[in-house]
């Protein structure tokens, strides 16, 4: 007994098993009683099959494939395909529960920027954002980045806009995690930092690939992402791994005194803070490892020695002098006169603008 020809094709859609093995069953003109006997079943069993409440199992696809000569590998394709269908089927009814929280991400933003594909069905949308935090459901992505503990170490921003903020963080961690480094070295990331230091003075063209590459080598991953709406935070620090910590800048505030500052602020972090801990560097003084993390960057840029000097400055040429005197950047010693004079735009002019032009 041959079976008809139709059946060697293997579907792309859910078919419940049952259904095509009661075709296949009347088309040979046979009963249920004498079905079961041939493949070694019983009929309570082929009832289930039938409405889809027992799975054919393999040794039952090949139980099937001697009584009526459709192959094993039909059946069992049909059966995960259907158990597949049913388990997204599920996933859908569970995740419909869940859009609310889809309206707290930014996904707009990250469509535009490539992390989600945009979609117009709520549930696919909510299924690509899952993917892009690598979790399977809401409740999983709460754990991870709404439990107490870990919002306690945070900025007021993760209280008020948790997906915002989330969503620029995870983008770091999705560059970091691409970029290769070595094991981390304290003392090796004490030297690139002091080379670094240097670079100041470079194109960003010159210094952003340089800097990424003495980070790596010390174990430190660069992450520059684009500044997001309802995110004010100028970096971030965090750990990875065990042996690799990842700097997240941003451009925001445009001027390459703000960028230097945050990167050394960050750096500090690194260098003198928990690797448990998910650092933010969102301006705010009130915990004093955001303190020792200024005082760190302030100190390691131009020493506080200076600042008489940097106070008394009275035209551009001292500025240049300065900073040549210094080895940095002179819109950094710029920086560093507004900010102990509070002459906001007293020489802007020597503060280089930076723009995402060599990130893109």
């Amino acid at each position: 007994m041959k079976a008809k020809k139709q059946y060697e094709f293997q579907p792309d859609y859910a078919v419940c098993p049952g259904e095509t093995l009661q075709e296949i069953m009347e088309s040979f003109n046979m009963s249920q009683k004498e079905l079961a006997v041939r493949a070694g079943l019983t009929v309570q069993s082929l009832n289930r099959i039938f409405k889809g409440e027992q799975p054919i199992t393999y040794e039952s696809a090949n139980r099937l494939e001697l009584a009526t000569g459709v192959p094993a590998r039909y059946w069992n394709n049909l059966e995960a395909q259907y158990r597949e269908h049913l388990a997204k089927v599920e996933e859908r009814k569970g995740m419909e529960s869940d859009l609310q929280w889809l309206k707290t991400i930014p996904t707009k933003e990250l469509t535009q920027r490539g992390f989600i594909k945009r979609s117009d069905s709520p549930v696919a949308l909510l299924r690509e954002t899952l993917g892009f935090y690598g979790v399977s459901s809401v409740k999983a992505w709460q754990e991870i980045w709404n439990i107490p503990a870990v919002a306690a170490r945070r900025s007021s921003c993760f209280e008020s806009q948790p997906g915002a903020a989330s969503a620029w963080i995870r983008q770091g961690e999705l560059q970091a995690h691409k970029i290769e480094c070595q094991a981390f070295d304290k003392s090796l990331f004490m030297q690139a930092l002091q080379t670094i230091r240097s670079l100041t003075c470079e194109a960003p063209e010159t210094f952003e690939p340089e800097m990424k590459r003495l980070c790596a080598e010390a174990g430190v991953a660069i992450a520059m992402v684009p500044e997001m709406k309802k995110v004010p935070w100028n970096g971030a620090t965090k750990w990875l791994s065990p042996r690799k910590a990842m700097i997240l800048l941003c451009l925001r505030g445009k001027g390459e005194d703000k960028f230097w500052f945050s990167f050394f602020h960050e750096a500090g972090h690194v260098l003198h803070d928990s690797r448990k801990d998910l650092l933010i560097n969102d301006g705010s003084i009130r915990d004093h490892r955001e303190q020792r993390a200024n005082q760190f960057s302030s100190e390691f840029l131009i020493s506080s020695e200076y600042n008489d000097e940097v106070q008394n400055i009275n035209s551009h040429d001292e500025i240049v002098k300065l900073a040549q005197q210094l080895r940095i950047a002179p819109g950094i010693v710029a920086g560093r006169y507004q900010f102990l004079t509070k002459r906001w735009h007293y020489y802007k002019a020597l503060i280089q603008p930076l723009q995402w032009k060599f990130q893109q």
